[in-house]
């Protein structure tokens, strides 16, 4: 990208702003001063402002995308849906999604470049949240389940029609507040730590209720914020230092376990 995009998505600077920074000579490219405006970029550059790394080199790069209800998580789909890359740039074809929402579910997606970061993430225990709205009222056998968890031997209401899993271990919540409760709608905010398939569709199917809305607000420590639907966002330099020590951890634990 050009390197006053760059500035700008890791910056508080605006791309104008990043513009006169470059053409005084504070932005260097792999040591050198630049002055060229449009000079291409990526993550694997080291770039310098007034001295200070713009952010760790690493060799991968992240997005955060909102996705839209009626959009698949798939490369292609051979109904000829539409899917998440007919929105997103071309250029971002080759990104790897970390984990999915399903065709009815809208919100936060993350997309990364290294399918060893997407592995990663797609396995971790980081937060989810959600917001979910069911045609029904919570009841007090699911608020004892959300605290609980539960055991389903037939966990297909709320799955794919075409899906194999039959049985499912839902894990206790890791939070939820119920906004709204109601006989014919009903809204909670949900956390979990963990995304099997459709899981949420799933747990609330199991008690006989439809989930009609379902949106994703954050991953981690990454939020969804003011990004509207179909549009894109690179991370920021403190959400990449925050991805960085997360992986960082994620080694250790693992030699710690070897």
């Amino acid at each position: 990208m050009r390197l006053n995009k760059m500035i700008s998505h890791n910056t508080h600077y605006s791309r104008r702003e990043a513009d006169e920074l470059i053409k005084a000579g504070h932005v260097k490219v792999d040591g050198n001063v630049v002055q060229d405006l449009a000079i291409q970029v990526s993550f694997k550059n080291k770039i310098e402002l007034g001295g200070k790394a713009l952010f760790e080199k690493h060799g991968y790069s992240v997005i955060v995308y909102h996705k839209q209800k009626g959009e698949l998580v798939s490369k292609k789909d051979d109904r000829g849906r539409k899917t998440i890359y007919d929105t997103l740039p071309s250029k971002f074809a080759h990104y790897l999604s970390v984990g999915r929402l399903d065709f009815a579910s809208e919100g936060l997606l993350l997309l990364c470049d290294s399918p060893s970061v997407v592995s990663a993430l797609m396995h971790s225990d980081l937060e989810r949240v959600y917001y979910v709205k069911i045609n029904g009222q919570v009841t007090p056998a699911m608020e004892k389940a959300m605290q609980e968890g539960l055991s389903v031997a037939d966990a297909r209401k709320g799955g794919h029609a075409k899906s194999e899993i039959y049985s499912m271990d839902f894990a206790p919540f890791v939070g939820y507040r119920i906004i709204k409760n109601a006989p014919t709608f009903s809204t909670i905010k949900v956390v979990i730590n963990e995304g099997q398939n459709r899981e949420l569709r799933r747990f609330f199917g199991y008690f006989d209720v439809e989930v009609m809305d379902l949106k994703r607000v954050s991953y981690g420590k990454i939020d969804l914020g003011m990004l509207k639907p179909g549009k894109h966002r690179f991370f920021t330099g403190s959400e990449y230092a925050a991805l960085r020590d997360y992986l960082e951890y994620l080694k250790k634990e693992q030699g710690n376990d070897q």
